[in-house]
Protein backbone atom coordinates (compact mmCIF):
# COMPACT_ATOMS: atom_id res chain seq x y z
CA UNK A 1 0.00 0.00 0.00
CA UNK A 2 1.33 3.46 -0.91
CA UNK A 3 2.51 5.54 2.02
CA UNK A 4 2.49 9.29 2.75
CA UNK A 5 4.83 10.28 5.58
CA UNK A 6 4.65 13.67 7.26
CA UNK A 7 7.45 15.02 9.45
CA UNK A 8 6.25 17.47 12.08
CA UNK A 9 3.40 17.81 14.56
CA UNK A 10 2.79 21.57 14.48
CA UNK A 11 0.26 23.52 12.43
CA UNK A 12 1.76 22.56 9.07
CA UNK A 13 2.25 18.89 9.98
CA UNK A 14 -1.19 18.37 11.50
CA UNK A 15 -2.96 20.09 8.62
CA UNK A 16 -0.82 18.16 6.13
CA UNK A 17 -2.13 14.98 7.73
CA UNK A 18 -5.70 16.23 7.48
CA UNK A 19 -5.17 17.35 3.89
CA UNK A 20 -3.78 13.95 2.94
CA UNK A 21 -6.71 12.21 4.63
CA UNK A 22 -9.11 14.46 2.73
CA UNK A 23 -7.54 13.53 -0.62
CA UNK A 24 -7.44 9.84 0.31
CA UNK A 25 -11.17 9.52 0.86
CA UNK A 26 -11.96 5.81 0.75
CA UNK A 27 -8.84 4.85 -1.22
CA UNK A 28 -6.16 2.52 0.15
CA UNK A 29 -3.40 4.80 1.33
CA UNK A 30 -1.37 4.83 4.54
CA UNK A 31 -0.65 8.15 6.22
CA UNK A 32 1.88 8.46 9.06
CA UNK A 33 2.83 11.57 10.98
CA UNK A 34 6.20 11.49 12.74
CA UNK A 35 6.61 13.82 15.72
CA UNK A 36 8.17 13.22 19.13
CA UNK A 37 5.42 14.68 21.31
CA UNK A 38 1.86 13.66 22.04
CA UNK A 39 0.58 17.21 21.66
CA UNK A 40 0.27 19.79 18.93
CA UNK A 41 1.66 22.98 20.47
CA UNK A 42 -0.14 26.22 19.65
CA UNK A 43 3.12 28.12 19.44
CA UNK A 44 1.61 31.58 18.79
CA UNK A 45 0.05 31.41 22.28
CA UNK A 46 3.21 30.57 24.26
CA UNK A 47 3.63 34.17 25.43
CA UNK A 48 0.46 33.83 27.53
CA UNK A 49 0.64 33.52 31.35
CA UNK A 50 -0.40 29.85 31.31
CA UNK A 51 1.31 28.33 28.24
CA UNK A 52 0.45 24.81 29.38
CA UNK A 53 -3.03 25.46 27.96
CA UNK A 54 -1.61 26.05 24.48
CA UNK A 55 -1.67 22.44 23.33
CA UNK A 56 -4.01 19.89 21.77
CA UNK A 57 -3.69 16.10 21.95
CA UNK A 58 -2.58 14.82 18.55
CA UNK A 59 -4.59 11.63 19.03
CA UNK A 60 -7.80 13.67 19.07
CA UNK A 61 -7.01 15.00 15.58
CA UNK A 62 -5.16 12.12 13.92
CA UNK A 63 -7.18 9.24 15.35
CA UNK A 64 -10.58 10.21 13.91
CA UNK A 65 -9.13 10.68 10.39
CA UNK A 66 -7.13 7.44 10.35
CA UNK A 67 -3.61 8.85 10.49
CA UNK A 68 -0.94 6.90 12.38
CA UNK A 69 1.37 8.74 14.78
CA UNK A 70 4.98 7.60 15.21
CA UNK A 71 6.39 9.31 18.30
CA UNK A 72 10.03 9.80 17.40
CA UNK A 73 12.66 12.38 16.44
CA UNK A 74 13.73 12.31 12.79
CA UNK A 75 17.49 12.25 12.29
CA UNK A 76 17.86 11.37 8.61
CA UNK A 77 15.94 11.78 5.37
CA UNK A 78 17.31 9.62 2.55
CA UNK A 79 15.64 10.96 -0.57
CA UNK A 80 17.42 8.44 -2.83
CA UNK A 81 16.05 5.44 -0.93
CA UNK A 82 12.83 7.25 0.09
CA UNK A 83 13.41 6.43 3.72
CA UNK A 84 13.11 8.45 6.95
CA UNK A 85 15.18 7.40 9.97
CA UNK A 86 13.62 8.35 13.30
CA UNK A 87 15.22 7.21 16.57
CA UNK A 88 16.98 4.45 14.67
CA UNK A 89 13.81 3.16 12.99
CA UNK A 90 13.49 3.29 9.20
CA UNK A 91 10.16 4.28 7.66
CA UNK A 92 9.73 4.11 3.90
CA UNK A 93 7.62 6.60 2.01
CA UNK A 94 6.16 7.06 -1.45
CA UNK A 95 5.53 10.75 -0.84
CA UNK A 96 7.00 12.84 1.96
CA UNK A 97 5.80 16.13 3.45
CA UNK A 98 8.49 18.03 5.34
CA UNK A 99 6.71 20.16 7.94
CA UNK A 100 9.33 20.10 10.68
CA UNK A 101 8.90 23.77 11.60
CA UNK A 102 11.52 26.20 12.80
CA UNK A 103 13.50 26.93 15.93
CA UNK A 104 14.87 29.92 17.76
CA UNK A 105 18.40 30.89 16.72
CA UNK A 106 20.28 30.59 20.00
CA UNK A 107 23.49 32.54 20.62
CA UNK A 108 26.55 30.32 20.29
CA UNK A 109 29.26 32.37 21.99
CA UNK A 110 27.29 34.29 24.60
CA UNK A 111 28.77 33.78 28.08
CA UNK A 112 26.03 32.46 30.36
CA UNK A 113 23.77 31.39 27.47
CA UNK A 114 22.65 28.39 29.54
CA UNK A 115 20.84 30.85 31.85
CA UNK A 116 18.63 32.21 29.06
CA UNK A 117 14.87 31.68 28.95
CA UNK A 118 12.69 31.51 25.83
CA UNK A 119 9.11 30.98 24.67
CA UNK A 120 10.07 29.04 21.54
CA UNK A 121 8.88 25.68 22.88
CA UNK A 122 6.21 24.58 25.32
CA UNK A 123 8.83 23.38 27.80
CA UNK A 124 10.67 26.70 27.53
CA UNK A 125 7.52 28.76 27.98
CA UNK A 126 6.39 26.71 30.99
CA UNK A 127 9.85 27.05 32.55
CA UNK A 128 9.71 30.84 32.14
CA UNK A 129 6.14 31.09 33.48
CA UNK A 130 7.03 29.13 36.61
CA UNK A 131 10.21 31.12 37.11
CA UNK A 132 8.58 34.57 36.99
CA UNK A 133 5.63 33.39 39.07
CA UNK A 134 8.02 32.90 41.97
CA UNK A 135 9.72 36.28 41.41
CA UNK A 136 6.97 38.89 41.09
CA UNK A 137 9.26 41.89 41.55
CA UNK A 138 12.38 40.80 39.67
CA UNK A 139 13.21 42.84 36.53
CA UNK A 140 13.09 41.00 33.20
CA UNK A 141 15.30 41.63 30.18
CA UNK A 142 13.82 40.64 26.80
CA UNK A 143 16.31 40.39 23.94
CA UNK A 144 14.72 41.06 20.56
CA UNK A 145 12.04 43.68 19.82
CA UNK A 146 10.46 41.76 16.97
CA UNK A 147 7.06 40.07 16.93
CA UNK A 148 7.84 37.43 19.58
CA UNK A 149 9.85 39.78 21.79
CA UNK A 150 7.11 42.42 21.79
CA UNK A 151 4.43 39.92 22.80
CA UNK A 152 6.68 38.46 25.50
CA UNK A 153 7.68 41.87 26.87
CA UNK A 154 4.16 43.30 26.97
CA UNK A 155 2.79 40.16 28.64
CA UNK A 156 5.58 40.17 31.25
CA UNK A 157 5.01 43.85 31.97
CA UNK A 158 1.90 42.86 33.93
CA UNK A 159 4.13 41.51 36.69
CA UNK A 160 6.88 44.12 36.92
CA UNK A 161 9.70 46.02 35.25
CA UNK A 162 10.72 44.97 31.72
CA UNK A 163 13.75 46.12 29.75
CA UNK A 164 13.53 45.46 25.98
CA UNK A 165 16.79 45.46 24.03
CA UNK A 166 17.43 45.12 20.32
CA UNK A 167 20.34 45.67 17.93
CA UNK A 168 18.04 47.65 15.65
CA UNK A 169 17.42 51.35 16.06
CA UNK A 170 13.64 50.84 15.99
CA UNK A 171 11.21 48.60 17.84
CA UNK A 172 9.47 46.13 15.59
CA UNK A 173 11.96 46.90 12.84
CA UNK A 174 10.86 43.92 10.71
CA UNK A 175 7.24 45.00 11.04
CA UNK A 176 8.06 48.25 9.29
CA UNK A 177 6.90 51.80 10.03
CA UNK A 178 3.16 51.12 9.59
CA UNK A 179 2.35 50.06 13.18
CA UNK A 180 5.38 51.62 14.90
CA UNK A 181 3.61 54.61 16.42
CA UNK A 182 1.03 52.36 18.09
CA UNK A 183 3.71 49.93 19.29
CA UNK A 184 5.80 52.67 20.82
CA UNK A 185 2.73 54.17 22.52
CA UNK A 186 1.86 50.76 24.00
CA UNK A 187 5.39 50.28 25.34
CA UNK A 188 5.25 53.75 26.94
CA UNK A 189 1.85 53.01 28.46
CA UNK A 190 3.16 49.79 30.01
CA UNK A 191 6.34 51.41 31.30
CA UNK A 192 8.63 49.18 29.24
CA UNK A 193 12.11 50.64 28.87
CA UNK A 194 13.73 50.18 25.44
CA UNK A 195 17.47 50.05 24.79
CA UNK A 196 17.91 50.14 21.02
CA UNK A 197 21.13 49.66 19.11
CA UNK A 198 22.34 47.32 21.83
CA UNK A 199 22.16 43.70 22.97
CA UNK A 200 23.14 41.39 25.81
CA UNK A 201 26.81 40.39 25.81
CA UNK A 202 26.82 38.27 28.97
CA UNK A 203 24.31 36.63 31.29
CA UNK A 204 25.80 36.42 34.74
CA UNK A 205 24.60 35.12 38.08
CA UNK A 206 21.86 37.63 38.84
CA UNK A 207 22.78 40.12 36.13
CA UNK A 208 22.89 40.84 32.42
CA UNK A 209 25.65 42.87 30.77
CA UNK A 210 24.68 45.00 27.76
CA UNK A 211 26.87 45.97 24.84
CA UNK A 212 26.73 49.62 25.95
CA UNK A 213 28.53 48.62 29.16
CA UNK A 214 25.44 48.70 31.40
CA UNK A 215 24.95 45.94 33.97
CA UNK A 216 21.32 45.14 34.78
CA UNK A 217 20.41 43.26 37.96
CA UNK A 218 18.16 40.38 36.86
CA UNK A 219 17.93 36.62 36.91
CA UNK A 220 15.48 36.55 33.98
CA UNK A 221 16.78 37.14 30.47
CA UNK A 222 14.41 36.05 27.69
CA UNK A 223 15.96 35.46 24.27
CA UNK A 224 13.66 35.99 21.27
CA UNK A 225 16.06 37.11 18.53
CA UNK A 226 15.92 35.15 15.29
CA UNK A 227 14.27 32.04 13.88
CA UNK A 228 15.42 29.48 11.32
CA UNK A 229 13.85 26.47 9.59
CA UNK A 230 14.55 22.95 10.82
CA UNK A 231 18.01 21.68 9.90
CA UNK A 232 16.30 18.75 8.13
CA UNK A 233 15.86 21.04 5.13
CA UNK A 234 19.60 20.63 4.43
CA UNK A 235 18.99 16.95 3.77
CA UNK A 236 16.51 17.81 1.03
CA UNK A 237 18.30 20.51 -1.01
CA UNK A 238 21.29 22.81 -0.96
CA UNK A 239 19.64 25.93 -2.39
CA UNK A 240 17.97 27.13 0.81
CA UNK A 241 16.81 30.69 1.39
CA UNK A 242 18.15 33.00 4.11
CA UNK A 243 15.83 31.38 6.66
CA UNK A 244 16.95 27.86 5.76
CA UNK A 245 13.76 27.01 3.84
CA UNK A 246 13.51 24.82 0.75
CA UNK A 247 12.13 26.29 -2.49
CA UNK A 248 8.78 24.88 -3.62
CA UNK A 249 6.60 25.25 -6.68
CA UNK A 250 2.95 26.32 -6.72
CA UNK A 251 1.91 22.82 -5.63
CA UNK A 252 4.47 22.94 -2.76
CA UNK A 253 6.63 20.26 -4.33
CA UNK A 254 10.37 20.61 -3.70
CA UNK A 255 11.54 17.24 -5.12
CA UNK A 256 9.61 14.75 -7.25
CA UNK A 257 8.58 12.74 -4.18
CA UNK A 258 8.84 15.46 -1.52
CA UNK A 259 6.53 18.34 -0.61
CA UNK A 260 7.18 20.99 2.05
CA UNK A 261 4.90 23.08 4.24
CA UNK A 262 5.00 25.60 7.04
CA UNK A 263 8.22 27.13 8.27
CA UNK A 264 10.35 24.81 6.11
CA UNK A 265 8.83 25.98 2.80
CA UNK A 266 9.92 29.10 0.91
CA UNK A 267 6.60 29.36 -0.91
CA UNK A 268 5.71 32.36 -3.04
CA UNK A 269 3.00 34.53 -1.54
CA UNK A 270 2.94 36.79 -4.58
CA UNK A 271 5.41 38.13 -7.12
CA UNK A 272 7.26 40.13 -4.45
CA UNK A 273 6.93 38.17 -1.20
CA UNK A 274 7.41 34.70 0.23
CA UNK A 275 5.21 33.41 3.02
CA UNK A 276 5.93 34.23 6.64
CA UNK A 277 7.03 31.69 9.24
CA UNK A 278 3.74 31.90 11.10
CA UNK A 279 0.65 29.76 11.64
CA UNK A 280 -1.29 32.10 9.34
CA UNK A 281 0.64 30.58 6.44
CA UNK A 282 1.62 27.22 7.98
CA UNK A 283 -2.00 26.13 8.17
CA UNK A 284 -2.96 26.60 4.50
CA UNK A 285 0.48 25.39 3.39
CA UNK A 286 -0.09 22.18 5.31
CA UNK A 287 -3.57 21.67 3.92
CA UNK A 288 -2.31 22.03 0.34
CA UNK A 289 0.95 20.08 0.71
CA UNK A 290 -0.70 17.13 2.43
CA UNK A 291 -3.55 17.03 -0.05
CA UNK A 292 -1.15 17.14 -3.00
CA UNK A 293 1.14 14.45 -1.59
CA UNK A 294 -1.80 12.04 -1.42
CA UNK A 295 -3.43 13.26 -4.63
CA UNK A 296 -0.16 12.75 -6.51
CA UNK A 297 -0.16 9.06 -5.57
CA UNK A 298 -3.87 8.68 -6.33
CA UNK A 299 -3.56 10.46 -9.70
CA UNK A 300 -5.93 13.23 -8.67
CA UNK A 301 -5.57 16.88 -9.76
CA UNK A 302 -3.24 18.84 -7.52
CA UNK A 303 -4.26 22.05 -5.77
CA UNK A 304 -2.16 25.21 -6.23
CA UNK A 305 -1.23 27.19 -3.16
CA UNK A 306 -3.15 30.48 -3.22
CA UNK A 307 -2.95 32.29 0.13
CA UNK A 308 -5.43 34.86 1.37
CA UNK A 309 -4.47 38.50 2.02
CA UNK A 310 -1.70 39.01 4.55
CA UNK A 311 -2.69 40.25 8.01
CA UNK A 312 -0.86 40.64 11.31
CA UNK A 313 -2.22 40.61 14.85
CA UNK A 314 0.16 41.60 17.62
CA UNK A 315 -0.76 41.22 21.30
CA UNK A 316 0.39 44.17 23.41
CA UNK A 317 -0.68 42.95 26.83
CA UNK A 318 -2.66 45.40 28.93
CA UNK A 319 -2.30 47.97 26.13
CA UNK A 320 -4.51 45.85 23.86
CA UNK A 321 -3.40 44.57 20.47
CA UNK A 322 -2.83 45.64 16.87
CA UNK A 323 -4.51 44.22 13.80
CA UNK A 324 -2.91 45.19 10.48
CA UNK A 325 -3.56 44.38 6.85
CA UNK A 326 -1.19 44.15 3.91
CA UNK A 327 2.59 43.98 3.63
CA UNK A 328 2.82 47.64 4.63
CA UNK A 329 0.92 46.62 7.77
CA UNK A 330 -1.75 49.27 7.73
CA UNK A 331 -3.31 49.45 11.20
CA UNK A 332 -6.99 48.46 11.05
CA UNK A 333 -7.65 48.08 14.79
CA UNK A 334 -5.76 48.79 17.99
CA UNK A 335 -6.25 48.88 21.75
CA UNK A 336 -9.31 47.04 23.05
CA UNK A 337 -10.65 46.47 19.52
CA UNK A 338 -7.39 44.87 18.47
CA UNK A 339 -7.37 42.75 21.63
CA UNK A 340 -10.83 41.40 20.83
CA UNK A 341 -9.65 40.33 17.37
CA UNK A 342 -6.50 38.77 18.81
CA UNK A 343 -8.49 36.74 21.33
CA UNK A 344 -10.79 35.49 18.60
CA UNK A 345 -7.83 34.54 16.42
CA UNK A 346 -6.22 32.67 19.32
CA UNK A 347 -9.41 30.65 19.66
CA UNK A 348 -9.78 30.17 15.90
CA UNK A 349 -6.35 28.56 15.46
CA UNK A 350 -7.40 25.59 17.60
CA UNK A 351 -8.12 22.67 15.26
CA UNK A 352 -11.38 20.74 15.62
CA UNK A 353 -11.01 17.47 17.53
CA UNK A 354 -12.80 14.11 17.93
CA UNK A 355 -14.91 14.57 14.80
CA UNK A 356 -13.59 13.33 11.43
CA UNK A 357 -16.23 15.21 9.44
CA UNK A 358 -15.35 18.57 11.03
CA UNK A 359 -11.59 17.96 10.76
CA UNK A 360 -11.77 17.05 7.07
CA UNK A 361 -14.16 19.91 6.32
CA UNK A 362 -11.65 22.30 7.91
CA UNK A 363 -8.85 20.74 5.83
CA UNK A 364 -10.88 21.54 2.71
CA UNK A 365 -11.08 25.25 3.62
CA UNK A 366 -7.74 26.71 2.57
CA UNK A 367 -9.03 30.28 2.41
CA UNK A 368 -11.86 31.16 4.76
CA UNK A 369 -13.72 34.34 5.63
CA UNK A 370 -13.83 35.11 9.35
CA UNK A 371 -16.47 37.76 10.09
CA UNK A 372 -14.74 39.30 13.12
CA UNK A 373 -11.98 40.88 11.01
CA UNK A 374 -12.45 44.57 10.13
CA UNK A 375 -13.84 44.88 6.64
CA UNK A 376 -12.92 47.02 3.67
CA UNK A 377 -13.15 46.53 -0.07
CA UNK A 378 -10.08 44.27 -0.11
CA UNK A 379 -10.69 42.36 3.11
CA UNK A 380 -10.50 38.63 3.52
CA UNK A 381 -9.29 36.49 6.35
CA UNK A 382 -6.09 34.50 6.30
CA UNK A 383 -6.22 30.79 5.70
CA UNK A 384 -6.70 29.11 9.07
Amino acid sequence: MAHVVIIGGGFAGVWSAAGAALARGDASLRITLIAPNEHMVLRPRLYEPDPDLAKVELSRILGPIGVAHLRAHVQTIDTDRRVVVADGQETGYDRLVLAAGSALVRPRDLPGAERLFDIDTLDGAVRLARHVRDRPDCPVVVVGAGFVGLEAATALAARGRVLLVDRSQAVGDQLGPGPRREIEAALDELGIECRLGTTVTEVGDGCAVLSDGTTVETDTVVWSAGIRASALTRQIRDDLDHLGRVPVDQWLRTLPDVFAAGDTAAAAFDAEHTVMQACQHATPLGKVAGYNAAADLLRLPLRPFAPGPYVTCLDLGAAGALFTRGWDRKVMASGAGGADIKQRINRAIHPPVDDAERILAAADRVRVELPFFPRDEESAAPGV
